[in-house]
């Protein structure tokens, strides 16, 4: 009563309210207990982090200082190399004062524009042993006549990093430095002992993989981290610190411990009743909000979903499956395989797939052909993944269906689309050749009326002088006759199986031989009116390939073309153009090898881009075709100069194999 008379009158005349005030002075209380410790333990938590972050800087900082250092000494170990010639004995003595310095130096390289070693001092490594990441770097460093990082190296990527210092003399590129630098040495030369007992360090590439670390005192703890990029041009290292040290503690003394445990026992006391209750009703209330939103998220879907246990048995179907394979979900449930929806011509696949399921080694993505109930095929891709249950033990296997019965449809209609462009190509390199095939036809038909015209000379003067007729004089003019006609039929033929269209790629075995039979005498046409040698050499037991033969005709023609189509400023003595072939590692390469005027870096790199071309008259189409329709066959078409002076264009496709052929 005494309590009640300090309330309000308005509480006090509120039947339960009045236990409103006393509640609300407890919760208070262990509001205030509660935030006390904890605000302490962000207080120390946050100085701990901005600790870790300035020391991780100056860190940073340090490497970078001692990277710079040495930057700076082979910056002028470099420009004394191209201002005065050196004695090795004095070049040696400077390597050696490099790594004396510095004893993450692992490597130091001079090299030539030619990237032949001059001269080099290492500790462990070989002298010429650059990465690929490595090689692009220099040639970046070339190009920009900067100091450039390549990319960590090494083994397992561990360890390695080369510094390419590009040197030029007179505004010509003469040549390289290049250092390698030992990113664990680094670390342990460079970071402070008291630093790295308190901390675990490590620099990440950035593929976030560690390249270099140092943990004296023991794995970080994940509490206390930061990361911060080294400023190096080239490479992407950062620099992760994760302290040793734990989270402070929320309870640091027993006293406000005991406090606390006190007022919860308290609260807990007067709650316990109601909190059981409504705990109850929550956890249903969740449980039906779950099971709704997860029933309104699945019939949503357009991805079907598919659930099987270890037994290959389906255990849960979501309508959109049911919708694709035409059958409601209590025929699918409970089904063991063969399923209703396997389609009759692929069912040893499925028995295939499924023995690898029950096996455990069911395959991620594949994609496969389910069969409606109406009949109707559906083109479907399917994802597997384990069924996981909460004590981590597969119960089953979940995938998810997707129909692309619409990608497969857009996949088909751009492969015609192709098809009219390649068809388009080919009558347009017919058109370009047309006049030069006019005046290669006039020959032969010139030939055989000739030829006709000296048999009926031969008859008719056998005739008048009523004396016997010459067969062999009148065989061999027919003979010249009829292998001129050969002659202007062949090119025609050569011209038609060029043109014809077809309503899709033939893949069959076919040898390079009759590839460069079927367009060379339009190859020979165009050469000859370019007074362009040439020359074909083919190994007799060159494997066969897989291949469209049309398709290999059309890139062989652009290619020779585009080769005799360089020569046309070169001396015509020095016009050659080679066609060669060799097999190697289960690969067939073609080369077309020219001797023109090459092609300018500039061009080089927009020379496969669609409607690029360096002709006045050109679509710019022709190159970018040959590439789509060597990879069509899973090959690649690539260019490199020719060390005679012009370029060379190469492409690769498969041998024929014998499961292929089967």
């Amino acid at each position: 009563m005494k309590n009640a008379f300090f309330l309000p009158r308005s509480l006090r005349q509120s039947g339960p309210w009045r236990w409103l005030f006393p509640v609300l002075i407890v919760l208070l209380f262990l509001a205030v207990l509660i935030w006390l410790p904890w605000q302490a333990r962000q207080m120390e938590s946050n100085e701990r982090q901005e600790q870790l972050i300035a020391d991780t800087l100056w860190v940073e900082q340090t490497l970078r200082f001692e990277l710079a250092r040495s930057e700076d000494a082979l910056g002028a170990l470099g420009a004394d190399l191209m201002a005065t010639t050196l004695p090795p004995e004095a070049l040696q003595a400077r390597l050696a004062q490099l790594f004396k310095t510095g004893h993450e130096l692992q490597r130091v390289l001079w090299l030539d524009s030619n990237d032949h070693v001059l001269a080099w001092r290492a500790s462990t490594l070989a002298p010429a042993d650059l990465a690929l990441a490595s090689q692009e770097a220099a040639d970046y460093a070339r190009k920009t006549g900067n100091g450039r990082y390549g990319e960590p190296y090494g083994p397992a990527r561990l360890g390695l990093i080369d510094y390419h210092l590009p040197l030029f003399r007179n505004g010509v590129y003469a040549g390289s430095l290049v250092a390698t630098y030992d990113l664990t040495a680094l670390l342990n030369e460079i970071v402070p002992w008291w630093f790295a007992q308190d901390n675990s360090l490590k620099l990440l590439d950035r593929d976030d993989m560690v390249v270099a670390q140092r943990a004296a005192g023991g794995p970080g703890r994940g509490v206390y981290t930061h990361k911060h990029a080294l400023d190096l041009p080239g490479a992407t290292i950062v620099l992760a610190t994760d302290s040793v040290k734990g989270a402070p503690k929320l309870l640091p003394n027993l006293l406000v411990g005991s406090v606390i445990m006190l007022a919860l026992g308290l609260l807990l006391s007067l709650g316990a009743l109601w909190r059981h209750i409504a705990r109850t009703i929550a956890a249903e209330s969740a449980l039906r909000q779950q099971m709704a939103f997860r029933t309104a998220m699945e019939n949503s879907l357009l991805t079907g979903l598919r659930a099987r246990d270890l037994e290959g048995r389906v255990t849960y179907v979501n309508k959109a499956f049911c919708q694709m394979v035409g059958l409601p979900a209590e025929e699918l449930v409970g089904k063991v395989p063969p399923m209703p929806y396997w389609a009759p011509e692929a069912m040893e696949i499925y028995e295939r797939r499924f023995a690898a399921v029950l096996a455990g080694t069911a395959t991620p993505q594949f994609e496969t052909m389910f069969q409606r109930s109406d009949g109707v095929r559906v083109p479907v891709l399917v994802f597997e993944a384990p069924l996981v249950d909460s004590r981590g033990r597969q119960t089953g296997w979940m995938s998810s269906i997707l129909d692309i019965t619409d990608r497969k449809r857009a996949e088909e209609l751009n492969r015609q689309q192709e098809e009219k462009l390649q068809a388009s190509a080919r009558l347009a390199t017919m058109g370009e050749i047309s006049s030069m095939l006019a005046h290669e036809l006039n020959q032969p038909l010139a030939a055989i009326s000739s030829y006709t015209a000296g048999a009926l000379n031969v008859v008719e003067r056998a005739r008048q002088s009523g004396g016997a007729l010459d067969p062999g004089l009148l065989g061999r003019a027919l003979e010249q006759a009829r292998q001129q006609a050969q002659r202007a039929g062949q090119i025609i033929r050569s011209v038609h199986e060029f043109v014809k269209k077809r309503e899709q790629p033939q893949r069959q075995p076919v040898s390079i031989h009759s590839v460069v039979d079927g367009v060379r005498a339009l190859i020979e046409l165009q050469a000859r009116q370019a007074y362009v040698a040439l020359q074909v050499r083919i190994p007799a037991r060159l494997p066969l390939v897989l291949a469209d033969r049309v398709l290999l005709e059309q890139v062989l023609l652009n290619l020779t073309r585009n080769a005799i189509e360089a020569m046309a400023s070169v001396a015509p003595e020095h016009r050659m153009l080679r066609i060669a072939a060799a097999s190697c590692d289960g690969q067939v390469s073609v080369s077309v090898i020219d001797r023109g005027h090459g092609i300018a870096p500039a061009v080089a790199e927009r020379l496969f881009s669609p409607f690029f071309s360096t002709k006045a008259e050109g679509m710019g189409m022709g190159l970018s075709i040959c590439r789509t329709a060597i990879e069509f066959h899973g090959g690649t078409l690539t260019h490199a100069p020719n060390p005679d002076g012009g370029t060379i264009f190469t492409f690769t496709l498969s041998q024929q194999t014998e499961t292929a052929l089967g």
